[in-house]
């Protein structure tokens, strides 16, 4: 990687990772505290807490067709805003209807797609795969890392203060914002010409991305649905407390890591992507059915869990970058932003599955959500291959009208996309092989002033 990809990786993780604690450190903590606040009840509480995915689900959509049409770091800061606001509004209630509406406020900044694109735009095909599973294993670890905190800062924060601590997060991604290189993207595509709808249609057309949406809502659906499962069990089969639960998911996730990288690498170098995706969900069907079975021992119930955590962090990792090859190149943001809607709508009907199937046998439980995931393959199944285009770096010439030079790149044969970092001065080119003739390397190398070995 180069140094903007790793200044992009380590900007755009950062502030995942700020999110992420910041939402859900309040989530294992909440159902005790929020009595206090008057006029609490039992749903309203529960209102409370899942509000937050409801206003993502339904927001994730309008920011990511407004950042296919504006500059995406102000999408983002825009974003981070609202989820500040929202965190302040929670701190300074007095009622729970109060904390409802700053959490649906917070929930409203659904800034994920538009965070990803933003990755998209700063890294080569090459490394997309790597850093799209980067930011799964930061999502996931900041989601375990947050459950664990959670009950050791209420005691001498409060809740009150855990919302405080929330917006101050908030604050400290926009910071990182400012680190994070600003692309400047060059579409051959005029959206301006196109009505929202046109837009949205376009990539729902793309039966390929309705089955990647399908994927992360039953990965979401099942992971959320385990969270209210798994820790019942936990304490009566290991005899844990939910305080030492979080021991147990972090080594699991970060061995699920280890053993699921390798076989990242091969989808990308080895363009084995659809092979790796079908196996990963096959997988974490089989680990749920082991789960109906043996849960009941400590054994089974370690090694159900460890086999799904590696599927979840290859979905995790495969699902956005096949996003960014998949969706046209103007629509990028769009496309994710689908696909988190398709995610946080799968985590608010899992919450709710979870909770119906807490009282049932465990037979019963996992084995729903292992119907989930095969029901899921066989409707992903007829997916195919990702196209593999390969990326490579320009030096812009010096003195250089860079819209008019970006334009005349883009209109070469075999020229996909091209994001610019103007402060840089160096230019990301999409390549499809394929499509590249001798005239069109022999037009490269005259606009770049270089002999390209492409």
């Amino acid at each position: 990687m180069n140094s903007i990809e790793k200044r992009a990786i380590a900007g755009v993780g950062g502030i995942f990772a700020l999110r992420m604690i910041g939402l859900f450190m309040i989530v294992p903590v909440f159902s005790v505290y929020g009595s206090d606040y008057a006029q609490a009840t039992p749903f309203l509480i529960g209102l409370a807490v899942g509000i937050y995915g409801l206003g993502q689900a339904i927001f994730q959509i309008p920011m990511s067709l407004a950042a296919d049409r504006f500059p995406r770091k102000p999408m983002i800061l825009f974003g981070l805003i609202l989820f500040a606001l929202g965190g302040i509004l929670a701190a300074t209630a007095d009622n729970i209807y109060q904390v409802i509406i700053g959490r649906a406020l917070a929930g409203s900044g659904a800034v994920s797609a538009v965070l990803m694109a933003l990755l998209a735009d700063l890294t080569r095909e090459q490394v997309r795969t790597k850093a799209m599973a980067t930011m799964g294993l930061t999502i996931a670890t900041s989601i375990m890392l947050a459950f664990a905190i959670g009950p050791m800062l209420v005691a001498s924060l409060g809740i009150a203060g855990l919302f405080w601590l929330t917006a101050a997060f908030a604050v400290c991604a926009m910071l990182l914002l400012a680190f994070i290189p600003t692309p400047l993207r060059v579409l051959t595509h005029n959206l301006a010409d196109k009505s929202i709808v046109q837009q949205l249609k376009e990539v729902l057309a793309i039966g390929d991305l309705n089955r990647l949406h399908l994927g992360i809502f039953a990965l979401h659906l099942t992971m959320t649905a385990i969270f209210v499962i798994v820790p019942k069990q936990l304490s009566d089969v290991l005899g844990l407390s939910v305080r030492q639960q979080g021991y147990v998911y972090m080594p699991l996730l970060i061995v699920g890591f280890a053993i699921a990288l390798p076989f990242i690498i091969i989808a990308e170098k080895r363009q084995k992507m659809r092979q790796v995706f079908l196996a990963a969900i096959a997988l974490m069907a089989a680990a749920l059915g082991l789960l109906a079975f043996d849960s009941q021992l400590g054994v089974g119930l370690i090694i159900g869990l460890g086999l799904y955590f590696i599927g979840f962090n290859l979905l995790e990792a495969t699902i956005p970058s096949w996003i960014s090859k998949k969706a046209p190149v103007a629509n990028k943001a769009t496309a994710m932003g689908l696909n988190s809607s398709s995610q946080f709508f799968g985590a608010f009907v899992g919450g709710a599955m979870g909770g119906l199937l807490l009282t049932q046998s465990t037979l019963l439980a996992w084995g729903a959500l292992a119907l989930v995931m095969a029901i899921a393959l066989a409707l992903i199944f007829p997916i195919r291959q990702p196209p593999y285009l390969s990326s490579t770096t320009l030096k812009i010439p010096n003195n250089t009208d860079i819209q008019s030079w970006s334009k005349r790149i883009m209109n070469i044969d075999g020229v996909d996309d091209i994001v610019v970092m103007a402060s840089e001065q160096v230019a990301y080119l999409k390549l499809d092989k394929q499509r590249l003739t001798d005239t069109s390397r022999q037009q490269l190398s005259q606009l770049t002033d270089t002999v390209l070995d492409i």
